[in-house]
């Protein structure tokens, strides 16, 4: 037989005016490769229904099923009990706006997160659809795939200081991380000034207050440090040029 394992899981329904924030006790029997995503469905298909979280792939690759588990972010579907204490606290993750119980709403910050940084391609050419796929040297591609691997689970989100202090306007690592992936796209026409416009300010990476909480819980393991120091450098020196030309034209109309 398995440890009986003891789950204290956050309940709340904010659209029921009678619902109250909560911990409710379920305990399992663990079974061999057990993971939180197997272990939340038995306890909703056997225990309580009522229980909301999210899931979808079961594979890490759709971000659905991030959660609190004992107080670090990280996947429901990639994060197995035996690599868990007996007594397990699950709580639904902050920043993001709850639907109930583990289930936030990562989708509508995501979409603003998107537009924010303009996350598209920019370019003046033309769209040609019987054109050659514009060519790219190998070593660069993987470095743009490195970065797109993002599943925007949220889980940098959560584990960020500043994002907790100032959630409504900070873009965060996911944001940053998109930003660098456009900077070292050669298709993308827009210059460090224009990226400076969009990023380089206190809700963006001036405001990073540089405690690496987003790559300690990033479950795809992206190398976030690097692009947060390569963006904030390129940043910088944008800020260093804005500041002489400030100085340059007071200095003219003087």
């Amino acid at each position: 037989m398995g440890r009986t394992l003891k789950f204290n899981i956050f309940r709340f329904n904010p659209e029921d005016p009678a619902s109250v924030p909560h911990m409710d006790a379920y305990y399992l029997e663990e079974t061999e490769a057990m993971t939180l995503f197997i272990a939340l469905n038995r306890i909703r298909e056997e225990q309580d229904p009522t229980l909301m979280f999210d899931f979808m792939c079961r594979a890490g690759i759709c971000g659905s099923c991030a959660m609190m588990i004992n107080g670090r972010p990280d996947l429901a579907c990639h994060t197995k009990t035996k690599n868990l204490p007996g007594e397990i606290t699950l709580m639904p993750m902050p920043v993001f706006k709850l639907i109930g119980d583990l289930s936030v709403d990562t989708g509508t910050w995501f979409r603003a997160m998107n537009e924010k940084v303009q996350s598209w391609i920019h370019t003046g050419k033309t769209f040609e659809p019987g054109d050659e796929e514009e060519r790219m040297d190998d070593a660069l591609a993987e470095e743009i795939y490195e970065l797109e691997r993002c599943i925007e689970c949220g889980c940098c989100v959560a584990a960020c200081g500043k994002a907790n202090m100032v959630h409504e306007n900070f873009m965060g690592a996911t944001a940053f991380n998109r930003i660098t992936r456009f900077m070292i796209d050669p298709r993308d026409e827009r210059k460090n000034d224009e990226y400076f416009e969009v990023v380089g300010n206190e809700d963006g990476i001036f405001g990073c207050l540089g405690l690496l909480g987003c790559e300690d819980t990033c479950p795809k393991k992206i190398p976030l440090q690097d692009q947060l120091g390569m963006l904030r450098r390129k940043m910088g020196f944008s800020q260093v040029k804005h500041l002489f030309s400030a100085l340059l034209s007071g200095k003219k109309s003087a």
